[in-house]
């Protein structure tokens, strides 16, 4: 039977949370006083994080020119933003006296100079990874234990590739000469928030292993799409909300919120009582609620992390 990353991670977190009530005990039972004490006090503190975020590429996909309508389905080719600016608006089908810009960025004839039809689609979408920057809160309700709040940022970028074919360049008889690539580009938003426990694992007064985990909640919009034909770039949105055009591309950019988990295992380097230094490793459990059939799927980030006790 295959178990769902979620329940490994619950079970961490609970596991870790038992581990904490039987330490807590022990350590007032035989009255231990660590050397971490000189450093961690009870208290607020207040951090700033900086790392980088390393997309799952589940959702890249619909960046890929078609858009959604009012619905928040995904559009059929004819009714797609790239056969929309591409061909009808951009290429003068749609529009008596448009002119052909699509062949004055390519170099060739109007209209008749070149095609671009459904196989021309792109398929091979990607996020890069992105920074992550944010505002951390960290509650300690002793030296080893405490309760975080985070809120972090992302602006991701999603590229892939699409085809022109343009006509016949000199004696040359080879399709491959014909069919050009251009560049798509997609542009996201999104808002990480997270509540949960940390606790630290040793007891040096300086070093110290911690792990972390709880609740992650993702809000994700879609920003823009844009593609670069030579020179000429069009932003495939630009009709997005805007109710004084009838047109395919009326709908609203996709936005949406998903519940997921988080959890993180780093280092803890205690200078002194006022500033905390942590580096860590943060896989999260995510639902990127935008598109269609969304589903929870494992992102990454690396960073660091400074607090202050205020």
């Amino acid at each position: 039977m295959k178990i769902s990353p979620i329940i490994y991670i619950l079970f961490i977190v609970q596991l870790l949370y038992n581990n904490t009530l039987l330490k807590a005990q022990e350590s007032q039972d035989e009255n231990i006083e660590s050397p971490l004490e000189k450093n961690i006090k009870k208290g607020f503190r207040l951090g700033l994080y900086v790392g980088s975020y390393f997309p799952n590429q589940y959702t890249a996909s619909i960046y890929d020119g078609y858009g959604f309508d009012i619905d928040g389905n995904k559009n059929n080719w004819d009714n797609s933003l790239m056969n929309q600016k591409i061909n009808m608006e951009y290429g003068g089908y749609g529009f008596a006296g448009q002119p052909d810009q699509i062949a004055l960025a390519l170099n060739v004839d109007p209209q008749t100079g070149w095609t671009f039809n459904e196989s021309d689609m792109p398929v091979n979408m990607r996020y890069s990874p992105s920074f992550l920057i944010g505002l951390n809160t960290i509650y300690s309700v002793d030296f080893k234990n405490a309760i975080l709040f985070n809120i972090n940022l992302a602006k991701l970028n999603v590229g892939g590739g699409f085809t022109i074919t343009t006509p016949q360049q000199g004696s040359s008889t080879q399709i491959n000469d014909r069919i050009k690539t251009f560049a798509i580009k997609g542009f996201e938003q999104r808002m990480l928030l997270q509540f949960g426990y940390q606790r630290i694992l040793g007891d040096n007064e300086k070093a110290n292993i911690f792990v972390e985990g709880g609740l992650h909640l993702t809000i994700t919009k879609f920003d823009k799409n844009e593609i670069l034909i030579n020179n000429l770039k069009i932003d495939l949105t630009s009709y997005y909300n805007q109710v004084a055009y009838s047109s395919a591309l009326l709908v609203r950019k996709p936005i949406g919120a998903g519940l997921g988990v988080f959890a993180g295992i780093g280092t803890n380097l205690s200078f002194n009582p006022k500033f905390t230094l942590q580096i860590l490793y943060s896989p999260t459990y995510e639902r990127i609620n935008i598109g269609l059939n969304p589903r929870l799927k494992l992102q990454n980030a690396i960073g660091l992390r400074a607090y202050y006790n205020i």
